[in-house]
């Protein structure tokens, strides 16, 4: 087991680190149209062959691959500030505020995260320019996904509040505002960071969803969502094995980079 979270780790580790340097190691332009090589077979000159469009589907991945996994951590972070906030500031306070601020935790995971989110996204403009689709996109995610990690954060305060540090440290005329900055957040350090770990592969795979259904980042800026569209074309083409292989690259990417991280942070290791 270990050795397999060594290679989870080690991969994810090669996957971030070409995903930074995509836009020096990536074979051609990503938006560049190769009209008279339109669904070219992988070769030389298309490691993983070219669209419909006669774009270079390896370069097109290598960018949606940094526009996914670049910013799903990102989003994560926001997600987990705002569960932090919350959290911390319903369990410290307590009574009505704990009520008010739960009730609309309890709202919020009670709706479907999936058909909130996809709902959501509808209602924002859709005829944007690529990187403004980036920055609403995750934005997005990061302002629904803080509901369940706030419910974890508030239990995490709730029990803290009881723990004999803090009241060692009320004891010896610590304020309210101290215990709130300097002796609650490093004892919750661990839980955020396993609400974010947790995070971060969920928000890969709600980006591929609404990717895949035109809701994500807008062309011709790939995402690993966008990618996964060819897909649809699939039963229409008649794709050699070659191409098959090809168009599902992104998939099978996406696959192994959201396994990685369960592998590479199982829950029962995260410190809590």
């Amino acid at each position: 087991m270990k050795a397999l979270r060594t290679v989870a780790r080690g991969f994810l580790a090669l996957t971030f680190l070409a995903a930074l340097a995509a836009p020096w190691i990536a074979p051609r332009p990503y938006d560049h149209q190769y009209r008279q090589a339109a669904n070219a077979e992988p070769s030389r000159d298309f490691p993983l062959g070219s669209d419909d469009l006669g774009r270079d589907r390896l370069s097109r991945l290598l960018v949606g691959a940094q526009v996914s996994l670049l910013l799903a951590p990102a989003a994560a972070a926001v997600a987990v500030l705002l569960a932090a906030l919350v959290g911390i500031t319903a369990g410290y306070l307590g009574g009505a505020w704990d009520r008010v601020m739960m009730g609309a935790v309890d709202l919020l995971l009670a709706l479907p995260w999936l058909f909130l989110l996809l709902a959501v996204r509808s209602l924002l403009p859709l005829n944007v320019a690529p990187q403004l689709s980036v920055a609403l996109t995750f934005l997005l995610l990061g302002m629904l996904g803080w509901a369940a990690p706030a419910r974890v954060v508030r239990a995490s305060v709730r029990t803290l509040l009881n723990s004999e540090f803090l009241l060692q440290a009320r004891a010896l005329g610590s304020s309210p505002a101290r215990l709130l900055t300097r002796q609650l957040p490093p004892n919750l350090a661990p839980v955020l960071a396993a609400q974010f770990c947790i995070s971060v592969p969920a928000f890969v795979l709600a980006e591929a969803s609404l990717g895949l259904l035109g809701l994500g980042v807008a062309e011709p800026l790939p995402s690993l969502g966008s990618l996964l569209r060819e897909l649809e074309n699939l039963p229409a083409l008649r794709a050699t094995p070659a191409q098959i292989a090809g168009i599902m690259a992104p998939a099978i990417f996406l696959v192994a980079v959201v396994c990685s991280f369960q592998l590479a942070f199982p829950l029962e290791e995260i410190p809590s």
